[in-house]
């Protein structure tokens, strides 16, 4: 079978008529026709039927449709890899990341990334629900900036401490503890919390905090992202806890807030870089990878405040 034809029962499959494929092909109508005829002579069964003017898929064409877009997905990776060893520069690098990190981790690393490699592009995902990774072997996201650490094993996604970022109390403008430097979580035990919704990662570990503090908080209120939990707490609905980094977090000014250090031991959380080893990464993702992964280890990343 040529790859062509397949290309061309591809666009016929998903809608685009035969006069269309010839002229985005640059081909006859009949030429098209013709390579359908001999595609299904060669299937052993027709593949297409037709509805007035339309093409439709009969079923042994739907059961075929899914291979054929499987053999050209992965005949496309190859031309794509190839493309890219032979130039690296000018590959495609797909970044999955925590919607927390966008405002401080991913424009550092991906303003100096790109100064150093302004070809390659970066395919940036902030990531829906936190608690579920994104790198795996059938996976088309390449690293991920997460806090979730994946099991240990071959199978599983390999994972790198990139930093560890502090947590912190936020209050409101007249709560009783806004004139404290610190503060151990346990002096809001009686308090109202306001809390992230349950698909983040920092929903879990303020919880798993509240229970080593020998307490089950009241949440009072749930936000969807950082910054409307930081506007909940100014407004004086209740206390949370936040991360905190250098132009990160809890970096943008709001009127009202107060951010106290926490004493608790477990007052931090982890940042880290994880890929599929199971799965190929072509050069541009590796050269991503590896320059995270050094700047990290050379101290270049934004610092705890």
């Amino acid at each position: 079978m040529e790859t062509e034809t397949l290309r061309w029962f591809q666009l016929v499959a998903d809608g685009v008529t035969v006069t269309e494929v010839s002229e985005i092909e640059a081909i006859s109508q009949p030429a098209v026709s013709r390579a359908m005829r001999r595609l299904e002579l060669e299937v052993g069964t027709p593949l297409l039927r037709r509805e007035g003017r339309v093409l439709r898929l009969t079923h042994a064409g739907s059961a075929f449709k899914g291979h054929v877009d499987a053999v050209l997905h992965h005949l496309d990776d190859g031309i794509a890899a190839v493309q890219q060893i032979l130039d690296p520069e000018r590959g495609t690098v797909t970044i999955s990341f925590q919607p927390s990190f966008g405002t401080w981790l991913v424009p550092d690393l991906v303003s100096n990334f790109h100064a150093e490699h302004p070809q390659i592009r970066l395919d940036l995902r902030t990531k829906s629900d936190e608690t579920m990774p994104e790198v795996g072997p059938r996976s088309d996201v390449d690293v991920e900036l997460s806090t979730l650490r994946p099991p240990q094993g071959p199978e599983h996604p390999q994972w790198r401490v990139l930093t560890v970022e502090p947590l912190r109390l936020l209050v409101g403008p007249d709560h009783r503890l806004s004139g404290t430097d610190e503060v151990a979580l346990s002096q809001v035990a009686d308090e109202p919390f306001v809390m992230i919704k349950p698909t983040s990662l920092l929903r879990r570990q303020c919880e798993q905090m509240c229970v080593e503090a020998q307490f089950e908080p009241y949440v009072a209120f749930v936000a969807d992202d950082l910054p409307t939990l930081r506007g909940y707490v100014a407004a004086g609905l209740g206390v949370a806890i936040a991360p905190a980094l250098w132009g990160g977090s809890v970096a943008a000014p709001v009127a009202g807030l107060h951010v106290l250090a926490l004493t608790d031991r477990s007052a931090t959380r982890e940042v880290g870089l994880s890929w599929a080893p199971q799965r190929r990464m072509l050069p541009a993702a590796r050269l991503f990878r590896d320059y995270v992964l050094d700047r990290a280890r050379a101290g270049k990343l934004p610092r705890p405040v």
